[in-house]
């Protein structure tokens, strides 16, 4: 590694160390020219043009140039069994690729394959301050996706992310972490418990390096991340002007579906969800069933049609409903009362009465007829 910088230290060598560098120099999102300049060359001799003071911006990046140190970067990656995805690896989550300045790179650590666990995956976000009502239901929620084969998505945060996260692990389910600080760097650091076991089964991601800080721009520009890398975004609870309706507008700019949980009329914490409901085109979704078919595939993730409770009676005809509504609970009816009530001549009055004696919903008493004992408690709202 002969090459170096103007600072005297060694240039990257090869795409993948000059991304890990550029994600070193650069800030998510805000690298626009760098992006252009590795698209014109690649990212080495990008990096090289730029360590070397040839490229436009040079200047403004000679700070963090000086202080740039791979060897160190690598020995951490190493130390905390973490792995480096650029684009074009076969682990690339190539949803990402759909952003106008996607990441130079992901510092990646767990088992978990990115880019297969991607393929099917939900980012299942919300707010913060989340009531028990959000937490068991982005818990449930995330659960039934895992049961139905997806991975769920969140950043680990207070509130609804992290009982997505927990619901998935409840199940062994696969759970990926996107922070906006550092892999090794738990944030909260109240979730460093939760965030090591997603990394010993699932995937904590990042596009900032190790030891980077989560600032409010990077929490921002990681959403672009959840939103993107994921077939769909369902948001549990937000209020109006919660952070994770930033994933949910990069969702809809990204051409991603968008799912909302519906809450109580009243509950601020739910005010956002029913804005994009109303407004902005968001699937209404009440359990994991029905975010699996708005996010999964034609076919195959079709939910169950909701019904409710089947009473006896429920299939009659006309005819037969009209006659069973006459029947009295407790003193027959003749069949010239009942007659008089449904307005139906005797020979079709007497079929209906033996068809429903037939399924056991009228029978006889003495010369007339009352609803079967079954059906005494009222169904049909008899007399």
């Amino acid at each position: 590694m002969n090459a170096v910088t103007r600072a005297g230290l060694p240039l990257p060598r090869g795409e993948r160390e000059a991304r890990m560098a550029w994600s070193r120099i650069t800030e998510p999102e805000r690298s626009q020219a760098a992006v252009a300049l590795i698209d014109e060359y690649g990212a080495e001799e990008a990096f090289a043009r730029v360590a070397a003071g040839r490229a436009e911006g040079a200047d403004r990046l000679q700070p963090r140039l000086a202080v740039l140190d791979l060897e160190r970067d690598l020995h951490v990656l190493e130390r905390i069994g973490a792995r480096v995805l650029i684009p074009g690896d076969d682990e690339w989550p190539s949803g990402l690729d759909d952003l106008a300045v996607p990441p130079h790179c992901l510092w990646v650590r767990g088992p978990l394959h990115a880019g297969e666990a991607c393929q099917r995956s939900v980012a299942v976000v919300g707010a913060r301050s989340a009531t028990s009502y959000g937490e068991t239901t982005a818990s449930d929620l995330a659960a039934g996706l895992c049961d139905r084969g997806f991975t769920v998505v969140s950043g680990a945060a207070f509130g609804i992310d992290a009982a997505a996260h927990r619901g998935a692990l409840a199940v062994d389910g696969s759970t990926i972490a996107v922070l906006a600080g550092g892999v090794e760097r738990p944030y909260p650091v109240a979730h460093r418990q939760l965030i090591d076991r997603i990394a010993e089964v699932g995937l904590v991601v990042s596009e900032v390096p190790p030891g980077s800080a989560p600032t409010k721009h990077r929490f921002l520009s990681r959403n672009r991340i959840i939103a993107t890398a994921t077939q769909g975004t369902l948001v549990v609870e937000a209020g109006l002007r919660s952070g994770s309706l930033s994933t949910a507008n990069r969702a809809l700019q990204h051409h991603r579906v968008l799912a909302a949980v519906p809450g109580p009329v009243t509950s601020m914490v739910s005010a956002g969800c029913h804005e994009y409901i109303r407004d902005r085109g968001a699937i209404l979704v009440t359990d994991a069933a029905e975010a699996a078919e708005a996010v999964g595939q034609l076919g195959r993730d079709l939910a169950p049609a909701k019904r409710g409770p089947e009473k006896a009676g429920d299939d009659l005809d006309a005819a037969e409903a009209m006659v069973l509504a006459a029947l009295p609970v407790r003193r027959p009816a003749s069949v010239a009362t009942l007659v008089l009530q449904t307005t139906l001549g005797d020979r079709e009055l007497v079929a209906c009465l033996g068809r429903l004696e037939v399924r056991r919903l009228a029978q006889r008493d003495g010369q007339g007829w009352r609803k079967a004992t079954a059906l005494r408690a009222g169904v049909g709202g008899g007399a």
